[in-house]
């Protein structure tokens, strides 16, 4: 596995074939400031060649997984008026987030959020973007922007991919908080835990499908479904046949016919590391 950068806002450590983040500001639950996206983004970018990491668990330190942007940023974005010919500081923060959410949402790792207490604005869309979540009895999610006079600019796109249109509607319009259930109903969250230990047996019984998914059938996967809605269907159709064939021939499909023959578990689900690093 690769060297870890050093990150002041993220604790990070490796579990088999897994890497846990957890956004470490508590003071602030986790709010999210310019450091923290940035340490965030140059982390998935690392990653992301790092054929050994197969999912990243994300979540937040002492119950709250993100309370959202940090005002202090804000402030500071207020204090630098924009020079003539340059952007203005408050698109460049906002802009900040959003390519390290897109970041986040095109890794071909598979993104887990563990989520705790408050997940508002910014948190809200990093849930948005994992490919499992899974909630604790003390969530509370919310889009508090526009009561605050601003806009959910960034995230407004990757909440209605999650949850569409007519319910992201009611929750950004209004600012409504909701429950780990309701979150649930919506199709927010995939787990609502009552407890703890339900929580982290679940994120276990992740880590152990993900061990057992053929890693770059998983990462080809998660790249096609990006693809829908976005490509006329008989172009993504066609070239998805390509990709399948390709699978098929490739090693990870001559693995996979010859272990289910055997009846054998495939090789990707016997390796990695099974200690903490």
């Amino acid at each position: 596995m690769s060297n870890l950068p050093h990150c002041d806002t993220l604790d990070l450590a490796y579990q088999g074939h897994a890497l846990r983040i957890t956004l470490n500001r508590p003071q602030v639950r986790n709010a999210m400031s310019l450091q923290m996206v940035a340490e965030l983004a140059t982390v998935f970018d690392q990653i992301e060649s790092d054929d050994a990491i197969r999912a990243v668990v994300l979540r937040g330190s002492e119950g709250h997984f993100c309370a959202g942007g940090d005002i202090k940023d804000m402030a500071g974005a207020r204090s630098q008026p924009a020079a003539e010919g340059e952007q203005d500081p408050f698109y460049r923060l906002n802009r900040a987030f959003g390519q390290m959410i897109q970041r986040v949402n095109e890794s071909t790792k598979v993104v887990i959020a563990v989520l705790d207490g408050a997940v508002m604005g910014g948190g809200f869309g990093l849930a948005c973007v994992s490919d499992l979540a899974i909630a604790g009895p003390t969530v509370k999610f919310g889009l508090p922007e526009t009561g605050l006079g601003v806009i959910p600019a960034q995230i407004a796109p990757f909440v209605v991919e999650r949850i569409g249109l007519t319910q992201t509607r009611r929750l950004a319009l209004l600012g409504l908080r909701i429950d780990g259930a309701e979150a649930q109903r919506l199709g927010l969250v995939h787990q609502y835990c009552a407890d703890d230990e339900a929580v982290e047996s679940a994120v276990t019984n992740a880590l152990e499908c993900v061990l057992h998914c053929a890693p770059q059938a998983t990462a080809t996967t998660k790249r096609l479904l990006h693809r829908v809605g976005k490509e006329p269907m008989h172009s993504l159709l066609d070239n998805a046949a390509e990709q399948f064939a390709a699978a098929v021939r490739g090693p990870e499909g001559a693995e996979g016919t010859l272990a289910f023959v055997q009846k054998r578990p495939p090789a990707w689900a016997q390796a990695g590391p099974a200690d903490d690093h």
